[in-house]
């Protein structure tokens, strides 16, 4: 690897712990955001319809954008902007307006919805470069940040420090961090031509049926992430009774296991293929959340999140290095399926708010539960359809 090619990895491992380090510092002061807004499950769910409509401008504008202007103009607009988003949050809530955390909310999801997708090109293109597998461990990067943030917020949490404060800090240090970081990032990447625009040989990639198989996995396995990411700390205080503090501690625990999973996961790549884990992923991811909605029972609960850790962990970034290597013009391809994960991760959560109101947080998380049993299938249905995509390692070592 050369020089320039290392920067751009390690910068762009400190572009996605960014995100990871912000979301984590709201969810975990949640249930105190929640009661400085007075607010219930339903109106937390409108909060965080805030996030929803960011999210979707983002992410249904990102493509073009990069078409337009390249990754690193977007990667920068929108880790600026996730940075920034968490003292908006902090202030809302001191100030018990809802529509200002909204506002907070919505500019974190445009930000993340939109850079995020542009990340996700920089490292599909990262991994044909130096033909290794880079996007499980940049999202461990992620991961990373959600367990220091979480550690951080459960510390803060328990000695009842004010959770403005706590926003405001984080976002000051956030923000020089990502505009030393974007620095490394090359000009041009993802630029098209206009006969180039999500097509390949004059047809759209969206009309591939084996990469339309792949973004199933991917709805699945970022809603089982990004749920947890919304609601873990208060499906944990609301639906099994935890105190506040233990809630975030947790979150912390499915951070960790994330984290973990998404570390080691280049072995399991290596040895077993892209589907058949991402398929072993479904299954264990389900079978912990299973535990958490079926099981009353604390220690069960707790322990039942490693689980779900585990199984979300390798989904998202295993499943966008396949839609990478599923065929021609690569960027169209990752940014599609990029699209539809960010959808589930940022969108589809606020949702589950709704459902949790009528039935509670635990029956919530059974449309969850059903979309892993259908990625699981889909995986299976993948890896049968004229062989798997190897992974670039697999690729590298067999030359």
């Amino acid at each position: 690897m050369d020089r320039g090619t290392g920067r751009r990895r390690l910068a762009l491992f400190a572009l996605f712990f960014l995100p990871g380090l912000g979301i984590s510092s709201w969810v975990t002061r949640t249930p105190d955001i929640r009661d400085l807004l007075g607010a219930s499950t339903a109106e937390m769910g409108l909060v965080l319809f805030g996030l929803s409509a960011g999210s979707m401008v983002g992410i249904l504008s990102s493509g073009a954008l990069v078409r337009r202007f390249g990754t690193r103009p977007i990667v920068t607009i929108g880790i600026v902007a996730t940075a920034l988003s968490t003292p908006i949050v902090g202030l809302g809530a001191a100030a018990s307006q809802s529509a200002l955390v909204a506002a907070g909310l919505a500019l974190f999801g445009l930000g993340m919805g939109g850079g995020e997708v542009a990340m996700n090109i920089e490292g599909a293109d990262v991994e044909r470069v130096i033909q290794r597998p880079v996007l499980p461990t940049m999202h461990g990067f992620f991961s990373l940040g959600t367990v220091v943030g979480a550690v951080i917020g459960m510390i803060l949490t328990a000695v009842a420090f004010p959770a403005s404060w706590h926003l405001l800090v984080i976002g000051l240090i956030s923000v020089p961090v990502a505009l030393m970081s974007v620095r490394h990032l090359p000009r041009g990447l993802g630029l098209a031509s206009p006969a180039e625009h999500g097509s390949v040989g004059g047809r759209p990639v969206w009309r591939d049926p084996r990469l339309l198989l792949i973004g199933v996995i991917v709805l699945a396995m970022a809603l089982a992430e990004g749920s947890a990411n919304d609601w873990l700390p208060l499906l944990m205080v609301d639906g099994h009774g935890f105190g506040a503090a233990l809630g975030s501690a947790v979150y912390v625990v499915f951070s960790a296991a994330m984290t973990i999973g998404r570390f080691t996961g280049d072995r399991f790549l290596d040895r077993f293929g892209r589907f058949p884990v991402l398929g072993a992923s479904a299954l264990i991811g389900g079978a912990g959340i299973l535990l958490v909605v079926a099981v009353d029972n604390q220690i069960v609960a707790g322990a039942a999140v490693l689980l779900w850790g585990l199984g979300a962990a390798l989904g998202f970034p295993v499943a966008l290095s396949a839609a990478g290597d599923s065929g021609e013009n690569t960027a169209a391809r990752v940014s599609l399926v990029a699209t539809v994960g960010y959808v589930a991760f940022l969108v589809g959560p606020p949702g589950l708010g709704f459902l949790g109101d009528h039935y509670g947080l635990r029956n919530a998380m059974i449309p969850v539960l059903t979309l892993l049993a259908l990625a699981a299938v889909t995986a299976s249905i993948l890896g049968r359809m004229k062989g798997e995509v190897p992974s670039a390692a697999a690729v590298d070592r067999r030359a």
